[in-house]
């Protein structure tokens, strides 16, 4: 692999895997919508090209992966977006992928695997019962017809820097700025968090190995954990002393009457009732061991980066 595209490339886990390539001596083109963004993330770094756009525009799509070895997706469109928008983005990527024979790798979560009482391998079949988990199904499907040689890793919820919409950020944020924190779901039920540059890893490494393409992918996090232990963890890290509250579903439901994004939210809830954990043994057959961020230092890195402090990397 000697250039790449990386769509989504202002979000966490698009930073991180722009970040991973660079660190691989791959030349990186980072796309996304935000110019200002992308200037204040890689400005620094001589070997990305920044280029702003729409992914959902077919033609600049095409024209931007044009000798590129391979598209890395990592766009995360707002819940609301997701009917209107998810499969026409996936049939976007998947044109420019095959116009220019590149291949796909890409960033999924858990929503199609549905309610698992088990740990979930790659062989447990996906019986998504919410909106959202049928429309990742859908453009998963989508992708294996195309013929275009992808990876695709299922990833649990993720944190790290500039991964600004996810569930623990949204904690950490306010901490860091001495408000009152809040913190989503249940802080006794143990659930995975990913690090995002561990997921960057994880999925670069699998780019690397043409025995990986053709096929779906799980990558845990380090272990599960409670809130109560991230928060704990938080709390010795930066001092933050006043109560975290916990918001509920009956919370977000309410919020919803008049936020759409919060309406979009509830429906995703069930995985703060009864977590899915993804089981690993598959890439570690392949790859080896997967990168394990302890969540004490993965959290003083995401704080870091909040703090304005650039030098936060592994």
């Amino acid at each position: 692999m000697k250039k790449a595209l990386v769509l989504g490339a202002s979000g966490g886990m698009g930073y991180a895997i722009v970040k991973e390539l660079v660190n691989r001596g791959v030349e990186v083109t980072a796309f996304a919508r935000s110019i200002n963004k992308l200037n204040h993330l890689f400005s620094r770094y001589p070997t990305v090209t920044i280029i702003p756009g729409d992914a959902l525009n077919q033609n600049q799509l095409t024209q931007i992966a044009r000798n590129k070895d391979i598209i890395f997706h990592a766009i995360n469109l707002p819940y609301g977006d997701w009917e209107t928008k998810l499969l026409p983005l996936t049939d976007s990527i998947i044109q420019a992928a095959r116009k220019n024979n590149a291949k796909l790798a890409i960033v999924d979560n858990i929503y199609a695997y549905g309610k698992c009482n088990e740990t979930v391998k790659e062989s447990t079949v996906k019986t998504p019962h919410t909106k959202k988990g049928k429309l990742r199904l859908q453009a998963e499907e989508r992708v294996k017809r195309s013929r275009v040689p992808y990876v695709l890793a299922h990833f649990p919820d993720f944190y790290g820097p500039y991964a600004e919409n996810t569930q623990l950020n949204f904690t950490i944020q306010s901490v860091i700025q001495n408000k009152r924190a809040w913190f989503i779901g249940s802080q006794y039920l143990a659930r995975e968090h990913l690090f995002t540059l561990d997921g960057a890893q994880a999925l670069v490494n699998l780019s690397f190995q043409d025995e990986a393409y053709g096929q779906h992918w799980n990558i845990p996090a380090t272990h599960p954990v409670t809130g109560r232990e991230l928060i704990r963890l938080i709390r010795d890290l930066t001092g933050y002393q006043k109560k975290v509250s916990t918001v509920t579903t009956n919370m977000l439901r309410l919020l919803g009457v008049f936020d759409r994004q919060m309406r979009e939210f509830v429906e995703m809830q069930y995985l703060n009732q009864q977590a899915v954990i993804l089981n690993g043994g598959k890439y570690e057959k392949l790859i080896g061991p997967l990168p394990r961020t302890s969540y004490k230092k993965g959290l003083e890195l995401t704080i870091r980066s909040y703090q304005g402090l650039e030098h936060f990397g592994n």
